[in-house]
């Protein structure tokens, strides 16, 4: 009985562990440890073509100086140079905007 359970524990924790690894966007959204913050980005890096849309996958600077990284899709290219202001939670992005370099955190 006892070796049921462990077993049983042992399967959810790697599902749980491989739900994570390779879901990581999703995981992020509905996991409610996990708090949401703006992220600064200058676009550097070119899309990758996600089924019609342009992925992005980049480091940005929190207002607290903290390195984080983002996932967004967008449905045109963005030119690069371009300043972003990114309300994510975890890798998982809510929502973009525009924004001038003077509008980036001074850290």
């Amino acid at each position: 009985m006892k070796k049921r359970i462990f077993i049983s524990c042992l399967v959810v924790i790697v599902m749980i562990a491989g739900l994570y690894l390779f879901m990581r966007e999703p995981f992020d959204r509905f996991n409610p440890m996990i708090k949401e913050e703006y992220v600064y980005i200058k676009l550097q890096d070119e899309p990758v073509d996600d089924d019609g849309r342009y992925k992005y996958r980049l480091q940005g600077i929190t207002e607290s100086g903290e390195i984080k990284r983002v996932v967004f899709t967008t449905s045109s290219t963005l030119n690069q140079g371009t300043f972003l202001k990114v309300l994510a939670k975890g890798t998982y992005t809510e929502k973009y905007e525009l924004i001038d370099e003077n509008e980036m955190p001074s850290k």
